[in-house]
């Protein structure tokens, strides 16, 4: 599983963006071929540093190969275009996650804080 996160600060105007986010540029995302879901989480607060995180998307895609393919479609473009007419391109961090490794943390004391990796 190959999965591509956008991070969106908080726009001047959350209600159009949220809008324009929700009812124009989601539609476009969800018909890229090789995507297998898509999760959208508004965040509740920044604990550390600045500025303030207002989205998060998480993109599945299920493997590279179909991430590269996707990447070149004329429908991520669209929605690429679209997400530059709604001010979000400006407000987002982008990045793609390698296979994440799980820990068992199962039988240990250990708190989430202690586990936390950089």
């Amino acid at each position: 599983m190959t999965r591509f996160v956008a991070l969106y600060r908080m726009p001047a105007d959350v209600e159009g963006f949220d809008r324009d986010y929700r009812h124009t540029h989601l539609p476009l995302v969800a018909a890229t071929p090789g995507l297998v879901r898509v999760e959208v989480s508004p965040v509740r607060r920044t604990v550390l540093g600045e500025p303030a995180v207002h989205l998060m998307a998480v993109m599945h895609f299920a493997d590279g190969a179909a991430f590269k393919a996707a990447m070149g479609s004329p429908e991520w473009a669209a929605a690429g275009r679209n997400l530059a007419e709604i001010g979000g391109v400006e407000l987002a961090t982008m990045f793609v996650l390698e296979e994440a490794e799980v820990t068992d943390l199962s039988g240990t004391s250990a708190s989430p804080e202690d586990v936390m990796t950089d």
